[in-house]
């Protein structure tokens, strides 16, 4: 038996969007929502999201102002409306920046 919040379901979907050598852009689509899961699943697949030091490793080659990891669209019910919002965001630069930089590996 596992202790209370642990074994809960999370379910991600990805689609790898464009390889770099050993980094991979990749679009992750989440069916559940829990704390840290996208963090979690990667590093269990062995491909952590790059500088996340939690769950995955220090990585000094990116001058990234934290993980690799960006939310650029979300999509929810408003809870009193029910009206469906969906925001969309562009990458932070920092992101871009290192993207733009594994782009000419």
């Amino acid at each position: 038996m596992f202790p209370q919040g642990i074994g809960k379901i999370a379910i991600t979907n990805y689609k790898v969007l464009q390889r770099f050598g050993n980094y991979t852009l990749v679009e992750f689509i989440l069916q559940t929502g829990r704390t840290h899961q996208i963090r979690v699943h990667s590093k269990y697949i062995n491909h952590p999201i790059v500088c996340d030091e939690v769950y995955g490793r220090q990585n000094k080659n990116f001058k990234a102002k934290g993980q690799l990891l960006h939310a650029y669209k979300i999509e929810f019910n408003h809870p009193r409306t029910n009206e469906k919002l969906s925001f969309e965001i562009e990458l932070p630069e920092y992101f871009q920046t290192v993207l733009n930089g594994l782009k000419e590996i």
